[in-house]
């Protein structure tokens, strides 16, 4: 009994020294890492809540930059600069990311659209505006226009989600697959709710950031910082809200479309579909063919204007892998308002 008892004092003491380590090491890290990535851009008061905006070059129409789910605002930093060149550009951080401070919960569709409103009011910028969007941030860009009409002159959706796509793509997906998918993200979920704080406040999330894979076409100093952003308990807190929320848009999107404004949908070519037991060769096509030719034709159709370019040669992050492509788009939209301007 005497050996057990000094056992486990002796594993209680080492695992106070592991968790010190940690927490010591997480705290150094961020302290260098404010100092390796300053804020990029300036804070506004937006309603009760402080945002980071960062607006680049002059012209009209601005054009506003929307990111998807879990990416900071500096995740346009390949599109932005370009743009920058020919017009006005302004990314942000939504409420809870970057340099932004947390928003109230749930994070519906809706409270950001309005969020954006009250933070282009209070930086001055001036509208109407090209909405850029990026996956989640589709949802968010289509409802502000139905919100705030008059603030939209025309829209680029990069491969952006649709309110309803979970529930079409399951319909062609076998019972044991649905079953299984959502076995796992229930487990993920129960993970999270317990670990992810542990994780960050000691220095896990951290560490584990020597072994992610690193996009190929993103420097490693780039693809740090935005980790260093992104793996905050604040963000992803923020992040679950947004896509657990999604659904609740469905009845606001459906009420509204673009009328005759500009549109130009940007959808990838390239899918990477994890392996799964239940998941054929056919449900991979149709998959891929409801995405393409169903949910972002769809889109497409949002105006009588709009119009869908495939990025053959991009999987879904397309504003890293075709940078040249988001560019492209958002100065043919811009290049026909400016001439009727």
């Amino acid at each position: 009994m005497r050996w057990l008892r000094r056992g486990s004092i002796l594993i209680g003491g080492l695992a106070i020294l592991l968790a010190s380590l940690g927490a010591t090491y997480q705290l150094v890290g961020t302290w260098l890492d404010t100092r390796r990535f300053p804020q990029q851009g300036r804070s506004v008061q937006a309603g009760p809540i402080k945002m980071n905006i960062d607006c680049t070059g002059s012209g009209w129409p601005t054009v506003i930059l929307e990111q998807g789910a879990g990416a900071p605002a500096i995740g346009w930093r390949k599109v932005q600069p370009e743009i920058a060149e020919f017009t006005r550009v302004c990314s942000y951080d939504r409420a809870g990311y970057g340099w932004s401070e947390k928003g109230p919960m749930p994070r519906t569709v809706s409270e950001m659209a309005k969020e954006l409103k009250a933070l282009l009011d209070a930086s001055g910028e001036k509208g109407p505006y090209i909405l850029v969007a990026a996956s989640l941030g589709g949802p968010i860009v289509r409802l502000y226009a139905g919100l705030y009409p008059n603030d939209v002159s025309g829209m680029v959706l990069v491969d952006a989600s649709h309110e309803d796509q979970l529930r079409r793509v399951q319909a062609i997906q076998p019972p044991e697959l649905i079953a299984e998918s959502q076995r796992i993200t229930a487990s993920f979920e129960r993970r999270d709710r317990i670990l992810r704080p542990l994780d960050f406040y000691f220095g896990i999330d951290r560490f584990e950031v020597h072994y992610q894979q690193q996009p190929p076409t993103m420097p490693r100093e780039f693809w740090e910082e935005i980790l260093y952003l992104a793996q905050r308990n604040r963000t992803w807190i923020t992040v679950d809200s947004e896509v657990q929320s999604l659904p609740e848009s469905v009845a606001a999107l459906s009420q509204f479309n673009l009328g005759d404004r500009p549109l130009i949908v940007l959808t990838r070519g390239k899918f990477s579909f994890f392996p799964e037991r239940y998941l054929t060769k056919e449900i991979e096509d149709r998959t891929r063919d409801l995405w393409i030719h169903g949910i972002q034709a769809e889109e497409a159709r949002l105006s009588t204007r709009g119009k869908q370019i495939v990025v053959a040669d991009s999987d879904h992050l397309i504003m890293f892998e075709r940078p040249d492509a988001v560019v492209s788009a958002v100065h043919e939209v811009w290049s026909e308002l400016a001439r009727v301007h």
